[in-house]
């Protein structure tokens, strides 16, 4: 029953065995163990070259390492190459922070690479069944995942320069059971797997018999959803990519901005799958915090009436709307007060990248160019400041009575709410307002005098 279900499913899935390498992950558990056995039994039809490979993760002392003794003896019996490593997870625990199912898989996975790369193999067989993959489906949509993530664990995955496949996602835990019981093959049981603190093992003792009780066979059933929705993916992903190359006005390690408009314009399937694919490639190591939730207060962030707003995401990312410009960065710009001063030609170095030239000229050129700023030099009191805004700045324009407030200007020209304040403002002697780069200049005419000089400014952008 079991080779037959197997063999099924490698057919349909297009998965070659034949002269391949393949490396099997064994715990010792009756998952993995039944994997490698199955595929020993194989090893003449398929002319496989198979390698063992076993990590003691240090958890349970002598109690794991006898684990790992099991399985190279299983291997010396029927002439399996076998590899192990050892690896103090508790202490990488301890140094890093994090859970331990996530430092327990980091660990064995980086061995996992070693392995494939010192075999050259092609594929790295791992033994999940039909119930994880029930168990994974179900903890992810009670978490809230989105996309692919709701798909559960791949059948197939491209991992060092080979595959990950896992030829019993068409089995149950009953199935493998009942094969470790025909071929007398004793496996190991890990204690952690009783105890219910651990979510996993909450589905496993409480949601699972219910679902079994139910339908024998809801693991075929959950494995096709998860088949249905990886392709489903995989197509609406492509159309995404497409779209969202389209709408992108900035994409930098670190910091995406999108048109809100343009980006409006897709189908929301493809909205919320576009938000996927820049958390996707900001987030080197996505938190496990991160939900559909986040993306669905995206999305209504950008719909808001309301021109303006900030979402604080984990890890630090921040995801700002500011006018027709959705920003997501990592690190909002700081409000760095400065003030320069200049009298003589020179460049000034903002903080935000930009800079400010200053020159002598006997051109007028450039008089009306916004980035630009031309001055008499006999009707102008150096030093020039420039300097970040302060409250109640207030600049003479040219066409108009009295005087506007630089708050003003920015709201009119829709500049963002994280750059206005560090946004540069030049003033004269006297601290009269000449000149907003790049915005406005204060009502000023160009008078020649005989032997004048002008003096010219040059705002040059990041």
């Amino acid at each position: 029953m079991l080779d037959a279900k197997v063999s099924e499913f490698l057919q349909r899935k297009g998965i070659e065995l034949n002269h391949k390498q393949v490396l099997v992950g064994v715990s010792g558990g009756p998952d993995s163990l039944a994997l490698l056995h199955y595929l020993w039994r194989k090893r003449p039809f398929y002319q496989l070259s198979l390698v063992a490979v076993h990590v003691d993760h240090m958890f349970r002392g002598e109690e794991s390492f006898d684990e790992a003794i099991f399985v190279q003896k299983f291997c010396e019996e029927r002439d399996i190459p076998f590899e192990m490593t050892r690896v103090n997870v508790p202490n990488y625990i301890a140094e890093s922070g994090k859970s331990a199912q996530i430092a327990s898989r980091e660990c064995r996975y980086q061995f996992y690479e070693e392995m494939m790369a010192k075999y050259q193999a092609d594929y790295l067989a791992l033994g999940h069944h039909g119930d994880d993959q029930i168990e994974t489906i179900l903890m992810r949509l009670t978490r809230g995942s989105a996309g692919e993530a709701r798909a559960g664990i791949a059948w197939m995955r491209p991992f060092n320069d080979g595959q990950i496949i896992r030829p019993f996602l068409t089995l149950s835990r009953k199935d493998i059971e009942t094969y470790c019981v025909k071929h007398e093959l004793n496996p190991r049981r890990d204690p952690s797997n009783d105890k219910e603190i651990y979510s996993r093992n909450r589905f496993r003792k409480n949601v699972i018999p219910f679902l079994k009780s139910e339908n024998p066979l809801v693991h075929e059933h959950f494995q096709r959803f998860s088949e249905e929705i990886q392709t489903d993916e995989a197509f609406l992903q492509e159309l995404t990519i497409a779209k969202m190359n389209k709408v992108m006005d900035k994409k930098a390690p670190g910091e995406i901005i999108i048109k809100i408009n343009d980006f409006q314009a897709m189908p929301i399937p493809l909205q919320r799958r576009g938000i996927q694919l820049i958390l996707n490639y900001l987030y080197n190591e996505k938190p496990t915090s991160l939900s559909a939730i986040h993306i669905e207060n995206v999305i209504a962030l950008m719909s808001n009436p309301h021109p303006s707003g900030t979402l604080h995401f984990p890890n630090g990312l921040n995801v700002v709307r500011s006018y027709e410009k959705c920003h997501f960065l990592f690190r909002l710009q700081q409000v760095q007060s400065y003030r320069f001063e200049m009298s003589k030609p020179g460049k000034i170095e903002l903080p935000n990248g930009s800079c400010i030239m200053m020159e002598f000229t006997n051109l007028q050129e450039g008089s009306t160019h916004a980035d630009t700023l031309l001055l008499n030099s006999e009707d102008i009191l150096l030093p020039l400041v420039i300097r970040t805004r302060e409250d109640g700045d207030r600049m003479t324009l040219k066409g108009m009575q009295g005087t506007k407030k630089v708050k003003d200007l920015f709201i009119d020209k829709k500049i963002p709410l994280h750059e206005r304040n560090i946004w540069p403002i030049v003033t004269d002697g006297n601290g009269q307002i000449l000149w907003v780069p790049g915005l406005k200049k204060f009502h000023y005419s160009i008078r020649q005098h005989s032997d004048s000089s002008f003096i010219r400014l040059s705002y040059i952008r990041q």
